[in-house]
């Protein structure tokens, strides 16, 4: 059974106020979202604080220990979240995961993205192999998705309103989100105040009633137009670890704890 690694960061600022970081797309609704709950824990909230500051500080000397770590024999054959927390913030960061990724070709990768346009021009025209990316909706990039050529992922209300919009759900194991159908359905956590700023709402509708904005695109340069989602092999979608449900939510998924 393959098994699920996860590596986060904390986007909006380190422990020192000087260190902001702006360049995220992730609007402030989305940002107050993803940083709830357990992330506002001590020690977590340190942890990803700490990663932060060392790609700030030394990402060359990050990379190297990322490569380092992720080439051990554990790792071979799993699969590596990139950021349960934080997005690709610059450019020199995406191109440093995207070394990582092809120093570890025995190690297949994913992420959630809300930097559209940071992968357009960086992942999209020669992605590394075992780079698999879903765009995420929430961002003020939104208007440059389309259901239609993009893999897109958007947060429902619940399980129910994903089933009723037509979309697939990656309940069953995150893995789906990007080896599953294109248009991927995920249900809001159980937060009872930004249920109620939801108001029955997914993340998309939300953006968009904020940002006012077309949603329209001009064809990817890098695929011409057709599909920027790849196909992954039928054989590597049969290999999800198996999570009994039972009815229940499903557990996550066992991590290795990188970096």
């Amino acid at each position: 059974m393959n098994s699920l690694c996860r590596i986060g960061l904390r986007q909006q600022r380190t422990a020192e106020p000087r260190r902001w970081l702006t360049t995220n797309s992730a609007t402030f609704n989305f940002r107050r979202y993803q940083y709830h709950g357990s992330y506002l824990w001590p020690v977590v909230r340190s942890r990803h604080e700490a990663n932060l500051r060392m790609v700030l500080d030394d990402l060359p000397g990050w990379q190297t220990m990322m490569i380092a770590e992720v080439q051990r024999p554990r790792f071979a054959d799993q699969w590596v979240r990139i950021h349960d927390a934080g997005d690709f913030f610059s450019d020199d960061y995406l191109r440093a995961w995207i070394r990582i990724c092809r120093a570890c070709p025995d190690t297949h990768f994913y992420c959630y993205t809300k930097e559209v346009d940071r992968f357009r021009r960086l992942v999209e025209p020669n992605p590394p192999g075992n780079l698999h990316w879903v765009y995420s909706y929430g961002g003020t990039q939104d208007p440059t998705l389309h259901p239609g050529v993009d893999r897109v992922a958007d947060v429902f209300p619940d399980e129910e309103s994903i089933d009723r919009a037509g979309w697939s759900s990656q309940r069953a194991s995150d893995l789906l989100a990007v080896l599953g159908p294109p248009l991927v359905g995920m249900s809001a956590s159980r937060i009872p105040a930004f249920l109620k700023r939801m108001a029955g709402r997914r993340f998309s509708t939300w953006q968009a009633a904020t940002h006012r904005a077309p949603h329209t695109r001009p064809p990817s340069p890098a695929v011409g137009g057709q599909a920027a989602f790849r196909p992954v092999p039928a054989s590597r979608q049969t290999r999800l670890p198996q999570e009994p449900t039972g009815g229940r939510t499903p557990p996550a998924p066992r991590r290795k704890d990188v970096g």
